[in-house]
């Protein structure tokens, strides 16, 4: 096993040009949260590479979202099968690769989604490449590369289809921007998006302002209510990050709304804290007011169930007995698709991607060295599954 594996990590050396080629090439493709068309052709590129190993690929295709790729390789057998997992679309909006294009420097390489998370799928592509190379058949290997994680997946059905295809897999690594702590989540919170809309009475500020129904002072209040619904015991939290209303100051305002960020840590809080949002939406301040709440997409949590625990232990061997350092187990607040394998009951673990910081930032960055890294503790990690 121990020759296999060094066989393995030495494909990745002997391709780390390549890899690097690569890695410019999908960042250069426009890629951000609403161009489809970029996003499907970094989806053709990754599917020919896949299909280059002998994979069985196809893609979902959705009207309004980028597609969803999937591929499968090795024949079935007895030992449920490895799943890698990630997104091909970036937070960044169109442009931004003439802006700032693919650049290394110092030993980290900038560019929109090089971090988040380009770089990720690039080093489990190679890890593919490496296993294939030494004849690696043990386990059958499925990757899922969602094209709309960015916005939610609010224009699609990925979730259902990615836990569709991971059900009864034995593992997922989710090649999600790595952390320059070593940190490997095993958990996160997911995260709703809610729109709470007043509609109110409006009047000339001047010369009728008493028959006026201010729709913006009543939002005002409905601000305070919302945010003073966190609960840090039960993980929930909320943030009023938008507010919209009014057309002038001369007028009182006809119409307000809010776009609320919850973030939460179980899956069954999701009707608990909506509860929460229409009882806030139900009080009226300003009479002659109205208010309607409307849940308009999200991610759910990913959870720290014993089977990921288990996973984790087995990315902590292989990445101490390979001289990667020493992980520990994270928890963050963002939400990943590591929820949708986990809920279809496969051990997960997050964030196995290039190393680096300040994703969704012009500033965003990966260490060049990491991506070699995270190929090879992909291949040594799969080459340790039979321990759970």
């Amino acid at each position: 096993m121990t020759n296999q594996k060094q066989k393995a990590f030495q494909f990745v050396d002997d391709h780390r040009d390549e890899m690097v080629s690569l890695w410019q090439e999908v960042v250069m493709m426009e890629g951000g949260p609403h161009e489809k068309e970029g996003i499907n052709k970094v989806a053709d590129r990754f599917k020919k590479i896949l299909d280059d190993e002998g994979a069985i690929s196809r893609t979902v295709d959705f009207e309004k979202a980028g597609s969803t790729l999937i591929a499968e390789l090795g024949e079935n057998n007895s030992k449920p099968g490895v799943i890698f997992l990630g997104h091909m679309d970036t937070a960044i909006a169109a442009g931004a690769t003439a802006e700032r294009p693919f650049t290394i420097k110092d030993g980290k390489a900038y560019g929109p989604g090089v971090l988040d998370m380009k770089g990720g799928i690039v080093a489990a592509l190679y890890a593919i490449k490496a296993l294939k190379s030494i004849g690696y058949n043990a386990r059958p290997i499925k990757v899922l590369l969602a094209g709309d994680e960015e916005v939610l997946h609010a224009n699609s059905n990925t979730p259902d289809v990615l836990m569709k295809e991971a059900t009864g897999y034995g593992a997922a690594f989710n090649v999600e921007t790595g952390f320059v702590d070593d940190g490997i989540v095993v958990g996160r919170k997911g995260v709703a998006r809610v729109m709470m809309e007043v509609k109110g009475v409006a009047a000339h500020a001047g010369n009728d302002p008493e028959n006026g129904r201010s729709a913006i002072l009543e939002i005002a209040h409905k601000i305070i209510d919302v945010q003073g619904l966190t609960d840090w015991e039960k993980g929930i939290t909320f943030n009023v990050g938008v507010m919209q209303g009014g057309t002038t100051s001369t007028a009182v305002p006809e119409h307000a709304k809010i776009f609320i960020d919850v973030r939460y840590k179980n899956p069954d809080d999701l009707s608990y804290f909506m509860n929460q949002l229409e009882g806030v939406g139900n009080k009226t301040y300003i009479e002659g007011t109205s208010t309607t709440v409307t849940y308009m997409d999200g991610m759910k949590p990913m959870k720290t169930t014993d089977g990921v625990k288990q996973l984790f232990e087995v990315v902590k061997e292989a990445y101490e007995e390979n001289g990667f350092g020493s992980p520990y187990a994270k928890l963050v607040g963002g939400a990943s698709d590591s929820a949708y394998s986990v809920l279809a009951g496969v051990p997960t673990v997050c964030a196995m991607g290039v190393k680096g910081g300040r994703n969704h930032s012009p500033e965003e960055y990966a260490i060049v060295d990491s991506l070699y890294e995270r190929a090879k503790l992909l291949i040594a990690c799969v080459l340790k599954l039979d321990k759970i």
